[in-house]
């Protein structure tokens, strides 16, 4: 089957030979329209697996498998060649794409045991190799990854409903960051890795960063394998033992890369448990014997995760957790000379906001507008949104690729209506074309993007975050309004300041800013790139910085290794010298 979208919003069926050509197409609006095509992606099927113990387990768990679903397969209800409305005469449907383990907990048990031994308490084979021959064994890794590259794709594409182009962007990019890590252990001027011995107040040390122990690894949906990896590789890079809990949604990718890790590492050295979260990582957690906790999704699970540690002071622990990124547009960017300014300025609000559908956490979540401009900056943004393509992950158009493809579950659906129906209820109105319509029937969770104006504070998409394609815009009448909001916020991730002045005004919010947010974006969308910046947040968005080379600090610790100077002792520089070149923690990689 061969699915074409066609302009006004219909859907087209011929019959060709023995081939049945389809021809459909999603606007949000008239204005909106444009042909596209699409050959249907081939739908994948992953089996169930796991990695226990260095084997890849085919079969054989305690429980079945659960079902994994698809978001998009379309169907048409209609056998003669007329064109129907594609919101009343079709449907999309979630399909089976795959299948989860769901472990048990002695199955998680036996996961813990291996893990234990791989570790045994630092003596372990992965932990007591060289760094070079842990970063040879991690580039086979990645060899392999480059193998699956399309099989992830595609996956990608069907699971989660990320579109052709940004889940190519997602495994490549994960290769890249891997790629940037090794270098940046390679590098002969970074000291945490390469540095000699050195003098200090009469002492002479060697200072090299060490593992922590076993890692309990949990990654996201939206990027499952490029911000888990950002973790997850730089942990096992530095020596740590590493169990990874498989997410439910967007799972399908970790057990096709599977073989890479088993062929790759040492027993032990990492192990994949999937399955419901309240009954595999209880037994983990209050087992004790998990060291560092990298977690990557809400709050709320972060703190009942930490709080089953029996031992939480000594539970090293890195996360990144929610966001409610402002986008701020100053007065100075609405005037005439700075038309093309703000023209910009609206891209990057739209591609800032709705970029994969905007479920991001660094998406900007609430746009601020002055109330002297905000009705026509509200429509002008809503102008822009008519325009995105709206269509299936592998869709091509005339100009690009669906830009607004389905969310990954009807939760998520069911969550955007709510907040919805709330704004509505309380004051603000839907200003863009179908706002919030679900296209393709009742199974379906294709949205179209909602604009609310105007949004204040009674409202629940003020200040929650929607992690989704609803975008509130709420108008303010000085910036106090709006650095009151930031002070008293919830979260501390990003922000966007939208102008044309580097005057007081400016410079008075990036201060108050300084110690809110971690990063303060001029004139661009929220974003981490590029990998080598500081990625930081404070308050209930992260603990801990990501980055090429934060992400080893946050999973090592600096071993000195040292001895006193003397005149009289003239045996240590000799034990430490001989020592060092036997040493594999001591050694170069040079």
């Amino acid at each position: 089957l061969i699915y074409f979208l066609a302009p006004r919003g219909r859907i087209m069926k011929f019959a060709i030979s023995s081939t049945v050509l389809w021809v459909a197409c999603r606007t949000v609006s008239a204005s909106a329209s444009a042909s596209a095509s699409s050959t249907v992606q081939k739908k994948p099927y992953v089996s169930p697996k796991a990695l226990v113990n260095g084997e890849v387990k085919l079969g054989g768990f305690d429980n079945v498998p659960a079902q994994v679903l698809g978001c998009c397969d379309l169907h048409t209800i209609t056998d003669d060649n007329s064109c129907v409305e594609v919101d009343d005469n079709s449907t999309l449907n979630p399909v089976e794409i795959g299948a989860m383990p769901q472990f048990s907990e002695e199955e998680v048990l036996a996961v813990l045991e291996s893990s234990k031994n791989a570790w045994d308490g630092g003596a372990g084979a992965w932990p007591q190799m060289s760094m070079n021959e842990r970063i040879e064994r991690i580039e086979l890794v990645v060899s392999y990854l480059r193998e699956l590259r399309e099989e992830i794709v595609n996956v990608l594409m069907w699971e989660i409903g990320k579109n052709l182009k940004d889940a190519q962007a997602e495994i490549d990019r994960t290769i890249v960051f891997i790629e940037q890590v090794i270098a940046a252990i390679k590098d002969p001027s970074n000291a945490d890795f390469n540095a000699g011995w050195q003098d200090v107040s009469g002492t002479r040390a060697f200072v090299r960063r060490a593992a922590i122990g076993i890692m309990l690894c949990l990654g996201p949906f939206n990027y499952p394998l490029n911000e888990t990896y950002a973790t997850l590789i730089p942990a096992l890079l530095m020596g740590n033992v590493v169990i990874m809990k498989v997410p439910a949604v967007g799972g399908l990718v970790h057990l096709l890369a599977m073989e890479a890790f088993s062929k790759a590492l040492p027993p032990g050295a990492i192990n994949f448990v999937s399955g419901a979260g309240r009954k595999t990582l209880p037994p983990l957690m209050g087992s004790g014997s998990i060291d560092v906790l990298a977690f990557i999704g809400g709050s709320r699970a972060a703190d009942i995760l930490i709080r089953q540690h029996p031992e939480p002071h000594r539970l090293k622990v890195f996360l990144q957790l929610e966001a409610k990124n402002m986008g701020i547009f100053l007065d100075d960017i609405f005037a005439p000379e700075n038309a093309a300014a703000l023209d910009r300025a609206i891209e990057q609000a739209v591609t800032g906001t709705l970029s994969y559908n905007g479920q991001r956490c660094t998406a900007l979540k609430v746009l601020f507008v002055p109330r002297a401009h905000a009705e026509m900056f509200a429509n002008r943004y809503s102008e822009k949104i008519d325009k995105l393509r709206v269509g299936l992950p592998w869709q091509t158009w005339g100009e690009g690729q669906s830009q607004i493809t389905p969310l990954p579950n009807q939760q998520r659906v069911s969550y955007m209506k709510d907040l919805i129906a709330d704004a509505t209820e309380r004051g603000a109105k839907i200003i863009n074309t179908k706002g919030g319509v679900v296209v393709g029937g009742n199974n379906s969770t294709l949205m179209v993007p909602c604009v609310l104006y105007p949004v204040d504070q009674s409202m629940k998409i003020y200040d929650e975050e929607q992690f989704g394609p609803v975008i509130p815009i709420v108008p303010y009448d000085d910036v106090g309004s709006i650095k009151k909001y930031a002070r008293d916020g919830k979260y501390g991730q990003q922000a966007s300041i939208f102008t044309t002045n580097g005057n007081g005004t400016t410079a008075g919010i990036l201060d108050a800013f300084a110690t809110i947010f971690g990063k303060i974006n001029i004139n661009s969308q929220c974003g981490r790139s590029p990998d080598t910046l500081p990625f930081s947040g404070r308050r209930s968005s992260a603990m801990g910085v990501m980055s090429v080379m934060d992400s080893l600090r946050e999973f090592s610790v600096p071993t000195v290794i040292s001895y006193k100077m003397s005149e009289a002792d003239d045996v240590s520089e000799g034990v430490a010298i001989n020592a060092q070149s036997q040493s594999k923690f001591m050694k170069s990689i040079f």
